[in-house]
């Protein structure tokens, strides 16, 4: 009889804990340092130029206020890709662990889900931390708007991280990986409601900037920063990265494991 998923998962956390300790100091930067420059360069300085007026600022009552919620469903977004991209890639093809992994009684969809799990911990301790950032300027309505705005950043990054994953187990070299930042990556970052309203943007740009899923992501962190959730508009965000992530998933245990058996 074979191992329940969770089970096999958590045969694998003392390599995932392993694998963390070698390598978060790499990241202090990036999770600490990187969002308070953020917030004083955008939030602070440029919105010190800026009209704090909600009618034009979604609710927000200043910039910083507007563009926080932004950042951090952002840094969610560019940790996932972070993580599903050359580590993954590297797992494949240069240090080969996927492959030791799969010649034990663990199945594909056990390596994933553990890798997985380990993004997952990864984006919650850097949306924390960046949130915690944030914490002093005021930026909340309420524990509870943070709280929400927390689970918000993580569910984002991964509904965006999953379809990554499921296009890095496949790929064979790393090049396309250029491609995902420079098409993906950047015109979200820019173009997703992070820094202005996507109603700013023409008819057709906007209804592109809505379909994406970092648009959703922010509206939704946004919503819960600033107390002005409505439940409608929430769920309907909801049902869209969860969708996402679950098509994502089927998706990436598929190729992977036509990877691995290949």
């Amino acid at each position: 009889m074979s191992q329940s998923t969770f089970t096999m998962v958590g045969r694998q956390a003392d390599y995932w804990a392993t694998v963390f300790r070698r390598t978060w100091r790499g990241s202090v930067v990036s999770s600490f340092l990187n969002p308070l420059l953020f917030v004083l360069a955008m939030g602070v300085l440029l919105g010190g130029f800026i009209k704090g007026d909600p009618a034009q600022l979604e609710g927000a009552t200043s910039y910083l206020a507007f563009v926080a919620p932004g950042l951090v469903a952002s840094q969610a977004m560019q940790t996932a890709v972070g993580e599903t991209t050359y580590p993954v890639m590297g797992a494949l093809k240069w240090n080969r662990v996927y492959f030791g992994m799969h010649a034990t009684p663990l199945r594909p969809v056990d390596i994933a889900n553990a890798n997985l799990a380990f993004i997952a911990l990864r984006l919650v301790l850097t949306t924390g931390v960046f949130l915690l950032v944030l914490a002093p300027f005021g930026v909340f309505a309420s524990v509870a708007g943070a709280l929400g705005a927390w689970a918000s950043s993580v569910l984002v990054g991964m509904a965006i991280g999953l379809p990554v994953y499921a296009w890095s187990v496949g790929v064979r070299n790393e090049w396309t990986f250029a491609l995902i930042f420079r098409l993906g990556v950047i015109p979200q970052f820019l173009f997703s409601g992070a820094f202005f309203p996507v109603s700013n943007l023409s008819p057709v740009l906007g209804f592109v900037a809505r379909l994406t899923p970092l648009w959703h992501g922010v509206d939704l962190t946004r919503m819960f920063c600033l107390g002005t959730l409505e439940p409608l508009p929430a769920l309907g965000h909801v049902a869209y990265l969860v969708a996402l992530l679950a098509a994502s998933h089927w998706l990436a245990v598929r190729r992977l494991t036509r990877r691995l058996v290949a």
